[in-house]
């Protein structure tokens, strides 16, 4: 299993305090890919540049499309513009893929069969070592969860946590959803005064 399918199965799993917003979950399932790439020597962080190295087979094609989309020409790019580039999307991919090896299911409604539900884990190999990987406390796992909300709020202390690339990973995915974040409210007031107008208030 990957980083990132242990997480999107772990914030499927674990009660959140506010509902996980596909944006930023698939900003985190990017940071996510970075972490596997950076454990797998497929890459290093200098600064806040991903220089790519050789990548090994990953055993898992969304890995394997994620080492073969670095960019591979100095400057290189930034973690943060490689958030906002490979996380486009990225959760209905990585949902869609767990859908296909069915280790999500859509629950339809009794009234409307042809609706799609919502959806639910399979009881699975992947579901239980997400669990446990959750359960155990993994720093990389507990700091990418809680930048959406699941386990907490995000910290830039985590015991455990001694890869400085990793750390800069970390902090460059909580900076994102944050920007993300006050993208969103700033919509949200612009839209408010838009209707206020419309309505001549």
């Amino acid at each position: 299993m990957t980083t990132p399918r242990d997480l999107l199965i772990t914030t499927m799993e674990v009660a959140s305090d506010r509902p996980v917003e596909q944006g930023d979950l698939s900003l985190v399932l990017a940071g996510a890919e970075l972490c596997d790439l950076i454990r797998a020597e497929a890459l290093a962080v200098d600064g806040d540049r991903i220089v790519p190295g050789l990548p090994p087979p990953m055993g898992d094609r969304l890995l394997d499309s994620a080492a073969s989309s670095l960019i591979r020409e100095a400057p290189y790019e930034s973690v943060e513009d490689w958030l906002w580039r490979r996380g486009r999307g990225l959760h209905a991919t990585y949902l869609a893929d767990l859908e296909a090896e069915g280790q999500v299911t859509r629950q339809r409604g009794r009234w409307l069969p042809l609706r799609t539900g919502r959806t639910a884990l399979a009881d699975s190999p992947a579901r239980r070592h997400a669990a446990e990987r959750w359960s155990s406390g993994d720093p990389v796992l507990a700091g990418l969860a809680a930048a959406v909300g699941v386990g907490g709020e995000p910290t830039e202390d985590l015991p455990g946590l001694a890869d400085d690339a990793v750390v800069t990973v970390l902090a460059a995915v909580n900076d994102a959803v944050m920007e993300l974040e006050a993208v969103r409210q700033r919509r949200s007031i612009e839209d408010a005064a838009f209707d206020n107008i419309w309505r001549g208030q």
